[in-house]
C-alpha cells in the first residue's frame, strides 16, 4: 500500500494511491493521519474524494515531522572502500522540517555554497509511538519506506566537526513521493543529468531500519511520522577527483528499487 500527502486547490490531503486513483484519507496530511491508532485498516478501508493519477502535486510525505533524524557512514562496502573500520554504533544528524520538499520539486541551491552535493537515501517513516524499543518492537514501529536525497553543502559541513550547517538548508531535501507499507527495498541510485552517479543495495546498510529505530528509541521517543534517513552509499560528487557539484539546472533522479523514485531539478536561491 502507497500513502501520500498531496497538494489541492484546498490545501493538502493525506491519500492512498492505487493502480489508478488516489484516495484521500480524511486526513490533511500524512503524518496527521498516522497518529490514528489503527491508521492502517483505516487506510485500506478509505473511501473518500479521488484524484487522477496524472498531475498529482506531491508534498514532502509527511510534511511537517515531529523529528529527522540522519545517519552517516552507514553502506559496509562504501565505509571499507574508504579504508574504515565498520562502526559500532549509528553516527547520528538532524534536519529540519524546512528543508524538506516534495518528490517533484525544486531544490534550492544555498546561495553562499559552491559545493552543493547528491545523497541518495532509503528513508523510513514511523508509524507508532516507540521507546527503548527491542528490534522487534521497532520493526513494527516502521510504518513504511520512502525515496531521500540528502543534498549536502560540503563548504558548510566541513566548516566544523559536526555536520548539521551543511545538511538542512532550506528547501534542499526531497523525500517521496510515498511512502510503501509493504516494501522490501531493493537496489538504490542516483542519477545527475543523466550520469548514474550512485549504484549500491540496500541490503548493505550496517544498521537497518530496526536497529536504527531501536538505537534512536534510547536517546527520545519516536513518534508517528518521524523521519530516519538511512545513509547514502559511494559515489557522492565530493569524493570524485575531480570532485563534482550540483549546478543550476542540473536534474537529478533517486531510486530505491521497490520503494519509488524523486525527480528534481536544482534552481538557485533568491
Amino acid at each position: 500500500m502507497k500513502l501520500a500527502t498531496i497538494r489541492t486547490e484546498t490545501g493538502t490531503a493525506a491519500v492512498r494511491v492505487d493502480a489508478d486513483v488516489a484516495v484521500e484519507l480524511g486526513a490533511p496530511d500524512l503524518g496527521a493521519f498516522l497518529t490514528r491508532p489503527d491508521w492502517k485498516v483505516l487506510a485500506e478501508k478509505a473511501d473518500g474524494p479521488r484524484h487522477d493519477l496524472d498531475g498529482l502535486d506531491y508534498a514532502p510525505v509527511v510534511p511537517r515531522p515531529e523529528k529527522i533524524f540522519c545517519v552517516g557512514l552507514n553502506y559496509r562496502t562504501h565505509i571499507l572502500e574508504m579504508g574504515r573500520e565498520l562502526p559500532a554504533y549509528p553516527a547520528l544528524f538532524a534536519k529540519f522540517a524546512r528543508a524538506l520538499v516534495g518528490a517533484n520539486d525544486p531544490v534550492v541551491l544555498p546561495a553562499g555554497s559552491e559545493q552543493v552535493d547528491w545523497e541518495a537515501e532509503l528513508g523510513v517513516v514511523i508509524g507508532a509511538e516507540v521507546r527503548h524499543a527491542s528490534l522487534e518492537q521497532a520493526a513494527a514501529a516502521v510504518a513504511g519506506y520512502t525515496v531521500v536525497n540528502d543534498v549536502t553543502a560540503r563548504d558548510f559541513q566541513y566548516r566544523s566537526v559536526e555536520w548539521l550547517q551543511g545538511k538542512t538548508f532550506e528547501r534542499s531535501t526531497p523525500v517521496g513521493p510515498w511512502l510503501v507499507t509493504d516494501a522490501r527495498p531493493g537496489g538504490i541510485s542516483c542519477t545527475v543529468d543523466g550520469d548514474i552517479v550512485q549504484k549500491a543495495d540496500t541490503c548493505d546498510l550496517v544498521f537497518d531500519a530496526a536497529a536504527l529505530v531501536a538505537y534512536i528509541s534510547q536517546i527520545v521517543t519516536l513518534v508517528p511520522g518521524d523521519l530516519i534517513a538511512t545513509g547514502t552509499p559511494g559515489g557522492v560528487g565530493h569524493a570524485r577527483k575531480p570532485p563534482r557539484y550540483l549546478a543550476e539546472g542540473s536534474k537529478m533522479v533517486t531510486r530505491v528499487e521497490g520503494v519509488g523514485e524523486l525527480h528534481n531539478t536544482m534552481i538557485k536561491e533568491f
